[in-house]
């Protein structure tokens, strides 16, 4: 199993590469995201390249390999499980997780995290609607757009929270914005920056398009 330090490498490059049109993730966002210096991760990228879990282009990106991505999926799988069991089982708040999720992520065994997952009911998304891989990597798909590209009278089902910081989690939650929650968009006003959201059974409440942005829907 990788080092603690090669997977958060490696799951902080998979993030990056997903998020970019050229599938890489540059030196100085690695740097920025682990809260590095530019100098210690092109260290690294060396040796994740010479251990054949990553391939990096002179002056360009960097992107994992296949044997990169499968342990990305990997650590991936155990931080999901893991944040599911601290809200359904232990009863920590969804804002709470993440970062006790980080420190045990890469402590569990594979046999506790099979347990973990059959008593979890094997599945598909944790608690802020990422999809959670199966033992063999693959994960479930989903066609999400942000809260701000809906229309007026959009009616739709929250899939997922993209800013998982404690802070706005806690918002979403008193917003009535949790994955799986139906919303009608009331109105959208480009020039104010402002949208009106009708979670179902729940007042109004008016966000930025910022906001809105960082919470992914589906149609009903």
């Amino acid at each position: 199993m990788p080092s603690a330090t090669v997977e958060n490498y490696l799951k902080a490059i998979d993030a990056l590469a997903r998020e970019s049109p050229a599938g890489e993730a540059g030196v100085a966002r690695i740097a920025a995201v682990l809260g590095l210096t530019k100098g210690s991760v092109s260290s690294m990228i060396r040796k994740l390249t010479a251990s054949g879990l990553a391939r990096a282009e002179p002056y360009g990106g960097v992107s994992l390999t296949a044997k990169g991505r499968a342990a990305a999926s990997d650590v991936l799988r155990r931080h999901r499980l893991i944040e599911l069991f601290l809200v359904e089982v232990v009863g920590l708040d969804w804002s709470e997780v993440h970062d006790e999720a980080e420190r045990l992520e890469h402590a569990v065994s594979p046999k506790l995290l099979d347990r973990l997952d059959e008593m979890l009911g094997r599945p598909t998304h944790d608690p802020h609607g990422d999809p959670i891989p199966d033992a063999s990597g693959r994960s479930a798909a989903a066609r999400l757009v942000p809260l701000s590209a809906c229309a007026a009278g959009d009616e739709v089902v929250i899939g997922r929270i993209a800013d998982q910081g404690a802070d706005f989690l806690r918002f979403a939650d008193r917003a009535g914005l949790r994955p799986g929650a139906g919303v009608t968009v009331e109105r959208v006003d480009q020039e104010a920056g402002a949208v009106v959201l009708k979670p179902r059974g729940r007042r109004a409440v008016t966000v930025s398009l910022a906001v809105a942005g960082k919470v992914l829907a589906r149609g009903e």
